[in-house]
C-alpha cells in the first residue's frame, strides 16, 4: 500500500459540513418563511405537509409582503393550525380556492399586492413571481412579471390653499415698517388726566 503523504492530507481543505447553513444566514430574523436574496430582494417558500417537497411562492420588494404571502400558504395548508407572522391579520387575508400549489400561489400574490410598501406615485411595483413548469419540477422556471402602477396619491398644496407665499411678504413686509410715531406734545409726567383712585376696602 502506498503511503499517504502528511502534508499533501493537510493541505486538503476542510469538508463542508452538512445543512442548510445559506438558509440560516439569508432567512428574515423575525418572519416565517422568507429569506433575502440579491441585496434587498425576499423570497418564500414554504413546506407541504407530510411531504420533503417545497412550495415556491415568488420574489418580492420587502420583507413584509413575503411575510403576507406565507401566511396566506400556510392558512391554506395547515388552515386554523397555521403559525403565522400577523395572527391579527388572518381574517383579511385571501384564501386559496385550493390547496393546490397554483392556487396558492395566487393568492399570496394577491395578499402581497394588497401590503405594498410606501412608494412616490411616479414609481411603479414590480414583483416577480418564479413558478416551476410544474408543481414539484423546479428546473424549468417561468417567470411572470406583474406590475401594478402606485395608486393616485391625494395632494394637497399647502402653500396654494394658504396663498403661503403672499403671507410669507407681508411678514416680511411687516418686519421692515417704522413703528407708528408717539403723539406729539406728549408729556409723561402730565398724567393727571388719566389717573384714578381705586379704594380696594370700602368702609
Amino acid at each position: 500500500m502506498d503511503d499517504v503523504n502528511p502534508n499533501l492530507e493537510s493541505s486538503l481543505p476542510e469538508k463542508r459540513r452538512a445543512g442548510r447553513k445559506k438558509f440560516k444566514e439569508t432567512r428574515h430574523p423575525v418572519y416565517r418563511g422568507v429569506r433575502r436574496r440579491n441585496g434587498n430582494k425576499w423570497v418564500c417558500e414554504v413546506r407541504e405537509p407530510n411531504k420533503k417537497s417545497r412550495i415556491w411562492l415568488g420574489t418580492f420588494a420587502s420583507p413584509e409582503m413575503a411575510a403576507r404571502a406565507h401566511d396566506v400558504a400556510a392558512l391554506a395548508l395547515k388552515g386554523d393550525l397555521a403559525l403565522l407572522n400577523f395572527p391579527n391579520s388572518a381574517i383579511v387575508l385571501p384564501r386559496a380556492k385550493s390547496s393546490s400549489p397554483r392556487d396558492i400561489r395566487l393568492a399570496a400574490l394577491e395578499a402581497a399586492k394588497a401590503y405594498k410598501p410606501s412608494i412616490c406615485s411616479s414609481c411603479s411595483l414590480t414583483t416577480q413571481i418564479i413558478a416551476p413548469s410544474s408543481d414539484h419540477d423546479y428546473d424549468g422556471k417561468k417567470v411572470f412579471e406583474v406590475t401594478d402602477e402606485a395608486p393616485n396619491a391625494l395632494f394637497l398644496d399647502e402653500e396654494a390653499l394658504f396663498n403661503m407665499p403672499a403671507l410669507l411678504d407681508s411678514m416680511a413686509e411687516g418686519l421692515i415698517l417704522t413703528p407708528p410715531p408717539i403723539r406729539i406734545g406728549f408729556d409723561w409726567e402730565n398724567m393727571d388726566d388719566f389717573t384714578m383712585d381705586l379704594n380696594l376696602w370700602r368702609e
